[in-house]
């Protein structure tokens, strides 16, 4: 029988193929296409120079300063990371075409999923794309410039899921072992507090943060159980909102440490579409079932429910509430947040280091990537006090 969903795939999918033809071209014409990161993996790694990692090195070029230089280097760097995870997502749970090709699918994953929505694997895929479109950008802009590439495919060496419809791949960071952060959830609920002012949120699912737990199968062994599979995919849904968030809040941080206004449009261009994919994920994330995962104890709660329930928590509340912002002086207003510029790209390596995102990465994957982020921290725009 064919649904309304399968419709609705079917007819997403022949859209994506009338866009691809181009695409395809343009990309073969790339050294760092998203075809060799999605089909090769870390075939070749071991030849492919670490270039244009270090900030350090990054002159004055093509009408960039060093700064500027810098900070498209680490939001190049964290779209690699963005598109690996989000690649992992989608050979499991997402729409696997010409467009975001890798993988073959995992129907219990994807079915898991869509209890959250019917439309996550499209929405998966889609977001998968739209990572890959903002590095591969970036980088090219760089070129442009005559500025190095970032390039991370030496650190491609962690290991992929053993599940049934992932390609076996070196990976960039790491899905199975998560510490989920869901402060996000009661952060855009306040209407007095601001982590730009130093305040502290509570967690929506207190037990995500406290453990380590996949967000895809780690073997055709978590399929087994319907529960421990749904609980798997609930923590992809709030993991899925976590990176997004992150993303909506780094753009408009960094924005105001560039001087070049072509680079700033960059950043004010890219910044509102991460804010698009956490809107989305916000609101999925509010469809995850109460349950308890039998195999590790994970308890993710009705939010709606006390001793949750309330403005804190209630599922159907996703827009930004209005809170305070810049002074206390000023009357509240919905803003994303944070949003301060000092030490931004620092804060977000170490928030992503902290939710096991890296968990099994070498010293020398730390290392670039700090070395971006403090390069990127060091720039000095107009009006970040030259911090």
């Amino acid at each position: 029988m064919t649904t309304v969903t399968d419709q609705k795939k079917k007819s997403a999918s022949n859209k994506t193929s009338l866009k691809n033809t181009n695409k395809e071209c343009n990309a073969v014409k790339s050294p760092f296409s998203r075809r060799s990161f999605l089909q090769k993996g870390l075939v070749g790694a071991s030849t492919v120079a670490i270039v244009g990692l270090s900030g350090n090195k990054a002159q004055a070029s093509g009408g960039l300063t060093k700064g500027d230089a810098a900070i498209l280097r680490f939001l190049a760097a964290a779209e690699i990371l963005e598109s690996d995870l989000w690649q992992q997502y989608n050979e499991l749970g997402g729409i696997q075409d010409s467009e975001v090709p890798g993988g073959s699918g995992n129907p219990a994953y994807t079915a898991a999923l869509s209890v959250l929505d019917g439309d996550m694997d499209q929405y998966v895929h889609d977001n998968t794309d739209d990572e890959f479109s903002h590095f591969e950008f970036i980088n090219a802009f760089l070129v442009a410039h005559g500025i190095q590439p970032v390039n991370l495919n030496p650190f491609r060496t962690l290991p992929s899921s053993a599940a049934t419809g992932a390609q076996q791949i070196g990976r960039l960071t790491n899905l199975m072992q998560l510490s989920v952060d869901t402060s996000w959830w009661t952060r855009y609920r306040s209407d007095n507090t601001n982590p730009d002012f130093g305040d502290t949120f509570p967690q929506a699912v207190p037990g995500l943060v406290a453990g380590q737990f996949p967000a895809i199968p780690r073997s055709d062994a978590d399929l087994a159980d319907a529960v421990h599979l749904q609980a798997i995919a609930n923590t992809a849904g709030f993991h899925f909102a976590m990176i997004e968030q992150g993303g909506t809040s780094l753009y408009p941080s960094l924005a105001q440490r560039v001087t070049n206004a072509e680079v700033l449009r960059i950043l004010l261009s890219i910044g509102p579409t991460e804010a698009m994919h956490f809107q989305t994920w916000h609101d999925k994330a509010g469809n995850a079932p109460p349950l308890t995962d039998p195999t590790n104890g994970l308890i993710f709660p009705d939010l709606n429910s006390p001793p949750f329930g309330g403005e804190l928590f209630q599922t159907n509340l996703i827009m930004p509430e209005p809170t305070i912002f810049l002074d206390r002086k000023f009357p509240i207003c919905s803003i994303v947040r944070p949003t301060e510029t000092k030490g931004a790209a620092m804060g977000a390596v170490n928030f992503l280091t902290m939710t096991g995102l890296f968990r099994g990465q070498s010293p020398e994957f730390f290392a670039v990537l700090t070395g971006l982020a403090k390069d990127a921290d060091a720039a000095h725009g107009h009006g970040n006090g030259g911090d």
